[in-house]
């Protein structure tokens, strides 16, 4: 086993890290029967934490 095989990450540890710099999560999905597209959906999602640079969008609800 390597060093990093061997490192343990905290599931809070590492979503911490990732809400901190910010998550792009990308993807296309098709529903298809007989080769005919019968559903389609896309998915684009910015997940960030909110913070003084990165101000809430829904201040404006509250």
């Amino acid at each position: 086993m390597t060093v990093i095989e061997r490192r343990e990450v905290a599931l809070v540890d590492l979503l911490d890290r990732l809400l901190a710099g910010g998550v792009v999560i990308k993807g296309d999905l098709t529903l298809r029967i007989a080769d005919v597209d019968l559903v389609r959906i896309d998915l684009n999602a910015l997940i960030s934490s909110v913070n003084e640079q990165v101000p809430s969008p829904f201040e404006e609800f509250l």
